[in-house]
């Protein structure tokens, strides 16, 4: 056996199946290259799912992150810490917000922006106790508790998991009518990503976003956007509601926050809505950690600087036109998306998602499948335009064979 096949098997044979990975395991990186144990690179074009928007190996966040390692990496939230005020105060100045709630991982925050929607509903709003309810979207994806599960519609995800929680309604994402016909005078918030990512990278219509934030001001309900995977630059805005000028009453963040160093989530959101917790009522042992507060300032720093936006803008710009092309051909079906990000839909002649990605991966190029015959390209923003032109011919080669 090979030393990928070794590393293979052994991991199989002591962990979970959770994930379904490529066979493939890569033991260095830098900006958006990978280099597996056997000695060959491969060009990343799926960046941890946006978690890695500044490159594998980054400079100045690995520099952040080695100098806050030799002073303190956790305090718990039983004692304040030296980075976590610069941390909230620059994290709501980013998203022009008024303040912070600090966790660890996306599903994290996205429990937490439940639970705060629930509590501001109960004690701002003023619906009956235990009668809130939450909208959400047909086909969404916000992690993986048994809480958000309980509102996917996605099978795999669900099944299995029950007895499941209640308090939600799923509309289908992009239908204002239906999205109207569900709100009630219980209802406290409407959750959605701008732009679903699990979906294959699903472009809302034109005027859904603004239509949202329209009937939910209207009728004194909570948008909250999931900007986990979207936000932080990976559309050509610092959050994929800039394209349509919305701005929601609560941001989630996570992935990218964190540089790909440490996981870093949040809720971003103003003091009307984050002001109503009391001390002891939601908490994270590591929520706003020392080193997570460190790696995430520099995150913001590098985004206050809009280079990394404008780059996602540019080269986005020339991935979609080039993914254009290929439509119409007989090989690719459709193309979605925004900025660095899109989902490629390929002929089910042509082999599933899986097949094209394994495909990918033995020209050397990285990128993932979802639902059946899509396959998601999300490079680093660091990638050079070179870089993405060779892994676009690698897909252009693979459609050909």
């Amino acid at each position: 056996m090979s030393t990928t096949e070794n590393a293979i098997a052994s991991a199989e044979a002591h962990s979970a199946h959770n994930y379904h990975p490529l066979p493939v395991v890569v033991a260095t990186a830098e900006g958006a290259w990978m280099t597996d144990v056997e000695g060959r690179r491969y060009l990343d074009m799926l960046a941890g799912y946006s978690a890695l928007n500044f490159g594998h190996g980054n400079r100045r966040l690995i520099d952040a992150a080695k100098a806050q390692l030799e002073r303190v990496t956790l305090t718990s939230r039983a004692f304040h810490h030296d980075r976590f005020a610069d941390f909230c105060t620059r994290l709501a100045e980013l998203c022009g917000m008024e303040m912070v709630l600090p966790m660890n991982t996306g599903a994290e925050a996205v429990e937490t922006a439940v639970k705060t929607a629930r509590k501001w509903g109960y004690r701002v709003k003023g619906v009956p106790d235990g009668m809130a309810k939450i909208i959400v979207a047909a086909d969404n994806f916000h992690g993986r508790t048994t809480t958000i599960v309980s509102f996917s519609t996605d099978h795999e995800a669900r099944a299995d998991f029950g007895p499941y929680t209640p308090g939600f309604e799923i509309v289908p994402y992009g239908d204002l009518t239906a999205l109207r016909a569900a709100m009630t005078e219980n209802t406290v918030a409407v959750l959605l990503e701008p732009i679903q990512g699990e979906a294959g990278v699903l472009v809302p219509p034109p005027g859904y976003l603004p239509g949202v934030r329209e009937l939910t001001r209207e009728r004194n309900v909570l948008f909250i956007a999931d900007e986990i995977q979207s936000g932080l630059g990976r559309t050509g805005k610092t959050f994929a509601c800039e394209h349509e000028g919305v701005v929601p009453d609560m941001y989630v963040l996570g992935k990218a926050l964190g540089g790909g160093v440490v996981p870093v989530s949040a809720v971003v959101s103003s003091a009307a809505v984050l002001g109503i917790y009391r001390p002891g009522e939601h908490g994270s042992t590591f929520g706003g950690n020392p080193l997570a507060c460190a790696v995430a300032l520099e995150v913001i720093a590098m985004l206050r600087t809009g280079e990394y936006q404008q780059r996602a803008a540019e080269l986005g710009e020339h991935l979609h036109q080039e993914l254009g092309l290929l439509v119409g051909g007989g090989a690719v079906e459709a193309v979605r998306g925004r900025g660095l990000w899109a989902g490629v839909d390929i002929d089910p002649g042509r082999g599933t998602g899986r097949e094209i990605s394994e495909k990918l991966m033995d020209r050397r190029v990285l990128v993932k499948d979802t639902h059946g015959s899509t396959i998601r390209i999300a490079p680093p923003l660091v990638i050079s335009k070179e870089d993405l032109d060779w892994g676009l011919e690698q897909l252009r080669e693979v459609l050909r064979g």
